[in-house]
């Protein structure tokens, strides 16, 4: 059906080109001249590489290369509908771990400046595990890719695009920025020209080179869509409407300069393929990291010992912030850096050493990027006021999980019929120390406005607005004041997180 559709569509094309043109429209502007890129792919494509990893089993058959999530039948699927022809033999086609005969490439060239190693014992065989791309950083062998790309790998293969095929040895990986480092035994490799990831702008053209789908040296072009793109992760991305598919994973995203910007890393996809969007990991932040992978196979990452979260319109309107920025401090860890500086859980920080913190992911990257001992200033937002406090940077340790709150909540002792729909209830002495808070009440009971914000019973209520609440009977004294008309922030605590609830309190109940 497909394809009938498309035939009336081209016949339909055909006939239309046949008419002869109005003429207005014989008389129109020429159109704008697209960009050429062929120039730039010749000078950049040699430095673009494939990369494939295997693991090692006792018994099984290697699937021929093909991305996650892919089998043969997929692959042939792909090259039928597509292509009209059967799929191709690969140089990691089953019984073929170091190539098949595709194009005469054998098992690899030998001599010169290396070539494939010898084959793994006879008594076990190559699983391919994945496949996707990479760039050479320097002409002594150095090769930047995904980590991704390279995870759970016994065994990694470099190839270049002269057919040469090395086995990789794996420099250091870094999975919070996705990047990782290999490196082959070769010289006088082609090299490609490291970009300024800064100077990207939003609608200029870029290029990519990887192997989507196994199939080496594929060129797509397209323009920068976005630039600082935050999707959660570490790092804020270079967003593209390059077509980038699995296997383009690792390979360069390249400027009309023909100098790399970014890494091509994530899709934006709800079938597994291209849908429009791509993201690539600003080359910048990469080569920082690929430099410390090289001196010393890992990345040393500055701390300040604090879980954060973003700031809302709401929460910023509620608590006189001129506009939503900044990092909502949520917990700090006892005896780590900022509780030393006396960063509290309810702090909103707005700079970091002089620097704006726009969203709460731009902390983490710069305290990350700070060498640990290093002194530095923070400032805050507390109660309506800027403060700066001074922080020695201490070096980023494994996430710790937080421990939820085992005390189980008391039973409500009234109804929450106050402007919040709230009851609460004054926490024992012991149970603060325990929970090393100094004030605060906790919740009994719910209704209304409360429940509408998903307040819940065992909560427990720090502040309201900017005045720190030490009692049950101050909590109900300060809400029965509170402006219906307005929003109010209240600094909630539940299990080791701390985050501010914006509330609109309900008119005065009869």
């Amino acid at each position: 059906m497909t394809i009938f559709s498309v035939r009336k569509f081209l016949a339909a094309v055909v006939v239309a080109a046949c008419l002869p043109l109005a003429p207005h429209m014989a008389s129109a502007a020429p159109a704008a001249n697209l960009p050429d890129f062929t120039d730039l792919v010749d000078k950049v494509g040699p430095a673009v590489v494939n990369i494939r990893t295997t693991t090692r089993v006792s018994n099984g058959v290697s699937r021929g290369g093909l991305p996650p999530g892919m089998d043969d039948g997929d692959m042939s699927e792909f090259f039928r509908r597509f292509f009209g022809i059967p799929l191709p033999q690969s140089p990691q086609s089953p019984g073929s771990p170091h190539g098949g005969d595709n194009g005469g490439s054998g098992g690899g060239s030998s001599g010169g400046n290396g070539g494939s190693q010898d084959a793994p014992d006879s008594n076990d065989s190559e699983q391919n595990s994945g496949v996707g791309s990479g760039f050479i950083l320097s002409a002594d062998g150095y090769v930047m890719t995904n980590a991704h790309v390279v995870d759970d790998a016994d065994t990694i293969y470099v190839t270049l695009t002269d057919k040469r095929e090395f086995k990789a040895k794996l420099i250091g990986v870094d999975d919070r920025t996705d990047v990782a480092v290999v490196k082959i035994n070769a010289s006088n490799l082609p090299t490609i020209t490291i970009g300024d990831s800064n100077k990207v702008r939003v609608g200029e053209w870029v290029v990519a080179i990887g192997s989507p789908f196994g199939l080496e040296n594929t060129v797509t072009a397209g323009i920068v869509s976005a630039k600082g793109r935050d999707t959660g992760d570490y790092l804020p991305f270079i967003q593209t409407d390059v077509a980038v598919n699995p296997g383009n994973s690792g390979g360069p995203l390249i400027n009309m300069q023909g100098e790399v910007i970014g890494i091509n890393s994530q899709i934006y996809s709800r079938t597994g393929g291209f849908m429009g969007i791509s993201f690539a990991i600003p080359i910048d932040e990469a080569m920082r990291v690929a430099d410390q992978l090289k001196s010393s196979g890992k990345v040393v990452r500055g701390r300040i010992a604090v879980a954060i979260g973003e700031v809302t319109k709401d929460v910023s309107d509620s608590l006189g912030l001129p506009k939503a920025q900044g990092a909502l401090v949520s917990s700090v860890e006892p005896g780590g850096p900022a509780d030393k500086a006396g960063v509290q859980p309810g702090d909103i920080i707005l700079k970091f050493n002089g620097h704006s913190v726009d969203t709460a992911t731009d902390l983490p990257r710069m305290v990350g990027d700070t060498k640990p001992g290093t002194k530095a200033t923070i400032t805050i937002w507390r109660k309506g006021q800027t403060r700066e406090l001074p922080v020695t940077i201490a070096e980023m340790q494994p996430d710790k999980v937080a421990k939820a709150d085992q005390k189980q909540p008391k039973a409500p002792k009234q109804r929450a019929t106050n402007a919040l729909g709230i009851a609460v209830s004054d926490i024992p002495a012991d149970q603060q120390k325990e929970l090393k808070i100094h004030n605060g009440v906790q919740i009994d009971a719910v209704d209304g406005p409360a429940v509408r914000v998903g307040l819940q019973k065992g909560d427990i209520v720090l502040r309201v607005g900017d005045t720190d609440i030490t009692s049950a009977k101050q909590f109900d004294d300060v809400t029965a004041h509170l402006d219906p008309q307005k929003m109010v922030a209240l600094l909630v605590r539940r299990g080791e997180n701390t985050q501010f609830v914006p509330i609109r309190p309900r008119s005065a109940q009869k």
